[in-house]
């Protein structure tokens, strides 16, 4: 199961997670890692409503505290019924919900086992995201395919 942030503009027009610029680059991210998207049946977020643009206009705006916390049952009901063995953590706010509070250069490349699953954090795919500007940061998503590699069956 992938775990994003929360829906974009075209994710809103379209009707389907990852529709957009950040679902190509989510694409080729598992394309490296050996899975075909096709076969991963659920993709969720951390908030299900479209926030709206970011008011600087660079991107869309970050889900508030409170709409999280409005979101939250919904995401815990489809953990319950879906009950991934592997989640695949996109971006700040998924990794803080199922990883803790951690820099990114301290959970992307890695993988640990919690509750029962698999956890794989990975950068925000999307253009706004400028944490792939460091060649560093680029071995650790090199890092983090390979550990969803080893676990592509089980993503679902």
């Amino acid at each position: 199961m992938i775990v994003g942030q929360a829906p974009g503009a075209a994710e809103f027009e379209a009707g389907t997670p990852f529709a957009g610029r950040s679902g190509v680059v989510l694409r080729e991210w598992l394309a490296r890692a050996g899975i075909d998207e096709t076969h991963i049946p659920y993709r969720s977020a951390i908030t299900k409503c479209f926030p709206g643009k970011n008011p600087r206009g660079d991107g869309d705006r970050r889900p508030s505290p409170a709409e999280i916390a409005l979101c939250a049952p919904w995401l815990d009901r489809e953990l319950d019924v879906v009950r991934p063995r592997v989640l695949v953590l996109l971006g700040r706010l998924a990794i803080d919900r199922f990883w803790g509070a951690a820099p990114l250069h301290e959970a992307v490349g890695r993988m640990r086992r919690e509750n029962g699953r698999v956890l794989i954090p990975l950068p925000h795919p999307s253009g706004a995201s400028r944490w792939l500007n460091d060649p560093s940061n680029r071995g650790l998503l090199d890092r983090a395919l390979r550990h969803l590699r080893r676990h592509a069956g089980a993503v679902v």
